[in-house]
């Protein structure tokens, strides 16, 4: 279980990084650039989630597996988009989607893992999966999908409920972690179709 564990963080690093890569492409940044953002995508959120906990020191300092999968991802991309067509802008929100999925799942377990109480687990996954997208939009000057109309935070909500229910029945962890992903993978991907969003607050000023 703990090879999939890895498994799967090496995977969310991969297609954030690959979402980090297709925002610097829209920006047109040179290959240092993209290299720096995809980084930043792919391990800005396990990083703020482990200084939190305190789990020292975090993944990819001593891994450093996980920088090679993240600039081999950007640099594919690069190649990918040169040698083929620009990608449309739905393929770096399904890759971040694919990301937001698995990183919600791994930090809401990391978070068990340290015996913290349900609340913190689930801000814990949010913040796992959302960070490094935020931080890849600020850097690019966009307005963080997070903060945009679709259903982007609440679907982590949702799939690190699941999770730690699912938890709490005692299924296999295999078959937790991976109903947990879709379960977030599918309330995006629903959110990015129909455009799904919560209900928003307007307060007019009165003359």
């Amino acid at each position: 279980m703990q090879q999939l564990f890895y498994l799967s963080d090496l995977f969310g690093v991969l297609v954030f990084a690959i979402s980090g890569a297709l925002m610097a492409g829209r920006k047109s940044m040179d290959l240092f650039g993209v290299l720096v953002i995809a980084i930043i995508t792919a391990l800005g959120g396990g990083t703020l989630r482990d200084l939190i906990l305190d789990n020292h020191p975090v993944s990819w300092i001593r891994n450093d597996t996980y920088i090679l999968v993240a600039s081999l991802a950007a640099i594919g991309t690069v190649l990918w988009v040169r040698l083929t067509r620009p990608i449309h802008e739905r393929g770096l929100l399904l890759a971040d989607a694919f990301g937001l999925a698995v990183f919600t799942v791994i930090g809401t377990e990391v978070a068990l893992q340290h015996n913290m109480p349900y609340s913190t687990a689930v801000i814990m996954g949010v913040m796992t999966g959302v960070a490094g997208g935020v931080m890849r939009d600020v850097i690019c000057n966009e307005i963080p999908l997070i903060f945009q109309k679709e259903i982007y935070a609440t679907a982590c909500i949702f799939g690190s409920l699941v999770f730690i229910g699912l938890r709490e029945l005692a299924t296999p962890h295999w078959l937790d972690t991976g109903v947990a992903m879709l379960s977030v993978l599918a309330v995006r991907l629903a959110a990015i179709h129909w455009h799904l969003g919560l209900p928003r607050f307007h307060l007019l000023d009165r003359d």
